[in-house]
Parts: C-alpha cells; sequence; structure tokens
C-alpha cells in the first residue's frame, strides 16, 4: 500500500535537487551542447536522415559519459546535505527516490530541450521523420535513466571520490568503447561455431548497445548495426524487436536503481 506522506516527501526532496542540479553549469554546458551540435548538424548536412544519423551517434556516446560523471560527482559533494538528510524523520528508500529523480529529470529536460530547439527551428518535425525524432528522445531518456541508476549506484558504493569517478569512466569506457571490439574478437576468433545466440547475450548485456540496434531499426541501415545488431534483427525484426530491446532497457534502469537503493539503506555514513 502506499504511502502519501511518504511519497510527498520524496517529492519535495526530488524538486529541491532539481532546482538545485538546474543551477549548474553542468547542466547548462549539457544543454548548450546538444543544441549546438543538434542545430550545426541541421544546418550544415545535406539530408536529415543523415543529420539524425549523427545526432544518434553523439546521443550513444555523449550522455553516458556526461550523466556518469556529473552523477557521480555530483552525489560526492552532496553527501554532507545527505548526511543531514539521514538525521531526519524520512527513510532512506524516499531519499535515495528524491535524489535519484532530482539527477534524473533535469538531465532528461537539458537532453530534450537541447535537441527539440533546433529540431523546431530547422522543421525537422516532418512525417517522415517525425517517428524517429520521437524514437532517438526516448532512447536518450532510456540511456539517461540507466546511466543516472548506475552512477548513484558507483557513488553509494564507492567511498572515495576520485576511485568512484575513475570507476564510473571506466564503466563508460567499457560499454561505449570497448564492448564493440571484445564482440569484434569473440566472432572472429570463434568464426566456426554457431555464436549468434551468445552474441544476442551480449548485446543485452549493454544498454549503449541496445539503444544502437532501436535506433538503427527505426533508420532501416542494416549495414551499420553490426554483429550483434544483425543477429538481433534476425531473431526479433520489426515491432517485436522494438519491443524487446524497450523492456530490455527498463531492465536496465530498473536493476540498478535497486540495487543502489539497497546499497544506500546499507550504508554507514
Amino acid at each position: 500500500m502506499t504511502n502519501p506522506a511518504g511519497i510527498a516527501a520524496t517529492l519535495r526532496l526530488a524538486r529541491y535537487e532539481i532546482r538545485n542540479v538546474a543551477r549548474s553549469r553542468w547542466l547548462i554546458g549539457y544543454t548548450l551542447f546538444f543544441l549546438i551540435a543538434t542545430d550545426a548538424l541541421l544546418r550544415f548536412s545535406g539530408a536529415q536522415p543523415g543529420a539524425l544519423l549523427g545526432l544518434a551517434n553523439i546521443i550513444l556516446l555523449t550522455i553516458p559519459l556526461i550523466t556518469m560523471v556529473f552523477g557521480t560527482m555530483y552525489v560526492y559533494d552532496a553527501r554532507e546535505f545527505t548526511e543531514l538528510l539521514l538525521a531526519q524523520p524520512i527513510s532512506r528508500r524516499r531519499i535515495f527516490g528524491g535524489l535519484y529523480l532530482g539527477l534524473l529529470l533535469p538531465l532528461f529536460a537539458g537532453f530534450v530541450v537541447g535537441v527539440c530547439i533546433p529540431m523546431t527551428i530547422h522543421g525537422a518535425w516532418t512525417a517522415e521523420l517525425r517517428g524517429t525524432i520521437v524514437t532517438m528522445l526516448a532512447i536518450g531518456t532510456a540511456l539517461t535513466a540507466v546511466f543516472t541508476a548506475i552512477a548513484l549506484w558507483i557513488a553509494v558504493g564507492v567511498q572515495d571520490k576520485v576511485r568512484g569517478l575513475g570507476v564510473a569512466i571506466t564503466v563508460w569506457l567499457g560499454a561505449a568503447v570497448l564492448y564493440d571490439g571484445v564482440v569484434l574478437l569473440l566472432a572472429t576468433m570463434f568464426g566456426d561455431y554457431p555464436l549468434e545466440r551468445s552474441l544476442l547475450a551480449l548485446m543485452f548485456a549493454n544498454p549503449i548497445d541496445l539503444g544502437r540496434v532501436v535506433l538503427l531499426l527505426r533508420f532501416d541501415i542494416s549495414a551499420l548495426m553490426g554483429y550483434t545488431g544483425a543477429i538481433f534483427e534476425r531473431f526479433f525484426g520489426g515491432a517485436a524487436g522494438l519491443a524487446v530491446a524497450a523492456a530490455a532497457l527498463v531492465l536496465w534502469a530498473a536493476v540498478p536503481a535497486v540495487l543502489g537503493m539497497r546499497a544506500f539503506q546499507r550504508k554507514d555514513f
């Protein structure tokens, strides 16, 4: 049964965190980055689908990195305020929920504002591209939720700020950079064996690759999907593939959030 007083406390904490994050130069720079990048791609690209494909690549690399770095640094810098909250008659679960929402919503808003304003100015919301733009915004939102949860989990679990930031950057490097190389190496080394299901499982183990496959399915560019994307299209394809990938991204957001909350409840501040 829901507790209205507890939910109200979570929302009050979230509103405070949102106001605090909204004043951050990080968030302003984050919004301006997407605004300038989107405007430049639409202004100088000869075809809007090509501009959207370039923007998709920026989203897949930038959102996880900025979210991880900003999220971990914010939690470490707000530790004294968090300890003050723990002295109040508010459950740790509510505090964690307010912190998560307070980080997630401003980052989501900065991304959407930075992308949608140039899209509107340049008239990109055509019937042909509207679905692709909405899918891109949904993937950016999902990746923000996933990596905000991972950042909080790392910041709660690792006591030292420098070490926690190093762990966050390492996770991003592994998911965004090293993952494709590992998949290619495995596919080359064991090319004589049936690896389709194993490579499909590896794709579900990486939220960035999941987001990339969903976007490329929307763009219908099979040649750029790589090994895991081509296998995913073969097994699922179409609407079924999009639904499976969306469900996997929801799990990727939920599981680190739950683990982070449990670590927060057990942590000795």
